[in-house]
């Protein structure tokens, strides 16, 4: 290929292996673990695992805070050199449209989610970019602005793909192309979660991804952009049900709820132990030894979880940064794990909503409705795909390689090997 062409890459958030391992055009190859989407970014853009790169879930507690946060912005969570560092130092421009943990990343093009939450409630929807004239560039393009209800939430559909889509394709065109361009697209997810990875809805979604790439392939030939389209994870069907580690916790004495107007909320600051839950992993933080060594115990007992790992045990999963749990354990095959400590009636305000930063775990939950209307439901048993534990996920490149990756950190071997022969 000609030193001068560019190079997009694409995550298809859920494209596993498993809904195309029939299609010549896609090849399999193993994913980070555990297979969640600030991990497989992280990784991607340091070409790190997580005990290196330090974002070791979607969600990470703070014992500064004494805090759990999920899908925090910032790019400084992300630890260690990024695979384009040289290419920009040698004049090549990057960006990032809709990857987690952009927000003051060293690239030259940002495009990620940024609502302001008003103190009167309701919220203002706005996109962060870099620079800050293109997001009304991009809503001029497209014909609209971005909708954060179809990204996440109940509402939550192809929609929000569709404008990713329109964005990539019309900055491509703009002066604010960058040559390298790093993308992600979400809905294939929201209907493999709702619905498994089997069945009608599942081939529709797939459709609707297949039905991109054409589009994609298309636009990078018109702009000179040469593509890697890539999964992050695979969703496997759930066939045990949700698994509730800090209800087992709590019976055990060492999880320790606050009560406020008859309203279970957490209390970090008087636990011994809690899991903070994402899919089909979680990290146990423990107050000290003997509440790790009563906690593992406890926790190897409950029904449905496979594995609790040390931190010892973690690193050699490519785990076990400092900001790992104390324990992690992994969900058997057809299992996740649910954040509630709490039974239905005694659940804090923010459990029925859609409320993704004050959770203290991951709610698949929130893809459904619920009762009261206005609400989101509670009944685990919607949930018919999870990820996390590992797997195959597909990719296809124009790119010509001497041996087919075999691994995402392959993969991304090769992307930094393209920069570093541009820079």
């Amino acid at each position: 290929m000609p030193a001068s062409r560019k190079l997009l890459v694409v995550q298809f958030a859920a494209l596993g292996w498993n809904l195309v391992r029939d299609r010549a055009e896609f090849r399999p190859a193993e994913t980070i673990f555990p297979g969640l989407t600030c991990v497989f970014q992280a990784s991607f853009r340091t070409g790190a695992l997580p005990r290196e790169h330090g974002l070791v879930a979607n969600g990470l507690y703070f014992p500064e805070l004494t805090k759990v946060l999920f899908w925090e912005q910032s790019a400084r969570l992300v630890e260690g050199p990024r695979i384009w560092d040289k290419f920009r130092a040698n004049g090549g421009t990057v960006g990032t449209m809709f990857w987690q943990q952009s927000m003051g990343e060293n690239v030259d093009l940002v495009v990620t989610p940024a609502p302001i939450h008003k103190h009167s409630g309701g919220m203002i929807q706005s996109c962060y970019t870099q620079p800050p004239q293109l997001e009304a560039r991009l809503t001029e393009i497209i014909g609209r602005p971005f909708n954060l209800m179809n990204y996440w939430g109940p509402l939550a559909n192809h929609k929000s793909s569709d404008w990713i889509i329109d964005a990539i394709c019309g900055v491509m065109g703009t002066e604010f192309a960058p040559d390298a361009l790093f993308t992600y697209v979400p809905h294939l997810d929201y209907d493999l979660q709702r619905h498994g990875p089997d069945g009608e809805p599942a081939r529709k979604a797939l459709d609707v991804v297949l039905g991109y790439i054409t589009r994609i392939k298309a636009a990078c030939a018109e702009h000179g952009y040469d593509f890697i389209f890539v999964g992050d994870y695979a969703i496997e069907p759930v066939t045990r049900g949700a698994i509730f580690p800090n209800r087992a916790l709590r019976d055990a004495g060492l999880f320790t709820p606050r009560e406020i107007k008859q309203m279970d909320y957490t209390d970090f600051f008087a636990s011994r132990a809690f899991a903070v839950v994402d899919h089909q992993i979680a990290n146990v933080y423990c107050r000290d030894d003997d509440a790790r060594d009563a906690a593992a115990e406890v926790l190897a007992k409950v029904p449905g979880v496979a594995e609790v790992l040390t931190r010892e045990q973690q690193r050699a999963r490519g785990l076990g940064h400092a900001r790992s749990g104390d324990l992690l354990i992994v969900a058997e095959h057809g299992a996740w794990f649910a954040y509630p400590w709490f039974e239905k009636k005694t659940a804090p305000d923010y459990a029925s909503h859609v409320d993704i930063h004050n959770k203290p775990g991951y709610d698949p939950c929130e893809l459904f409705f619920g009762w009261p209307p206005g609400s989101v439901s509670f009944d685990t048993t919607k949930i018919h795909g999870t990820h996390g534990a590992g797997g195959e996920v597909a990719w296809m490149s124009s790119l010509a390689f001497d041996a087919a990756p075999a691994t995402v950190l392959d993969l991304v071997a090769r992307v930094q090997t393209w920069m570093e022969v541009r820079a």
